[in-house]
């Protein structure tokens, strides 16, 4: 039979496999990752798995360890998912939304409507005569980050989507700077065609 603090650490193992855990949302599982986290932390430790914890934003989650050199390399327990460019788009414009937000507003929650997105990604896409296909693209991407943790739909609201904090250590500031040097490569390609 397992003790109090055996059950917690399993709890918090079990939860962590299933995805983001989030402070806000899993009150229970947070105060077991803050009193029993380096049980769980040697829990993951010797399948090659760092749990990260971000006490400040209040989330944390799984992510495999690079192999050491000469490491035969294990399995991995956290697939990786390629985004198609439209995902990864709209993950990077996101994040930087977000930053913008924090700097403005500091304290509460991003939220977004579907057609606030898409006027976000309309920017970046090919005009296109079929509003239909448009917006199921849109809500495609939209599901994707959904899938990952980085969105998700307000209940009670069928179009309006919280920009979860978590997409922050998956879009880093190196990420974020290439994405305006392309950007700034972008808009100087535009401006050299209207010049034409």
């Amino acid at each position: 039979m397992r003790t109090p603090e055996e059950h917690a650490t399993a709890a918090a193992v079990i939860a962590l496999m299933r995805g983001v855990v989030y402070r806000e949302r899993d009150e229970t599982t947070w105060a077991a990752l803050e009193r029993h986290g380096a049980a769980v932390r040697d829990h993951f430790s010797d399948i090659a798995v760092d749990v990260i914890v971000d006490d400040v934003e209040g989330f944390a989650y799984l992510r495999t360890r690079e192999d050491a050199e000469g490491e035969e390399p294990l399995p991995r327990l956290i697939r990786r998912r390629t985004l198609t460019y439209q995902a990864s788009l709209l993950a990077v414009l996101l994040r930087r939304r977000l930053a913008e937000f924090e700097a403005t507003a500091g304290e509460g929650r991003l939220v977004l409507t579907q057609e606030q997105i898409g006027e976000m990604l309309s920017v970046f896409a090919k005009d296109s005569t079929n509003e239909a296909r448009s917006q199921d693209r849109i809500g495609s991407t939209i599901r994707q980050l959904k899938d990952l943790g980085f969105v998700q739909e307000l209940r009670g609201q069928s179009d309006a989507w919280e920009v979860k904090r978590v997409l922050k250590a998956y879009v880093d500031a190196q990420t974020m700077g290439d994405f305006e040097a392309r950007l700034t490569e972008y808009a100087r390609a535009l401006d050299g065609e209207d010049a034409v």
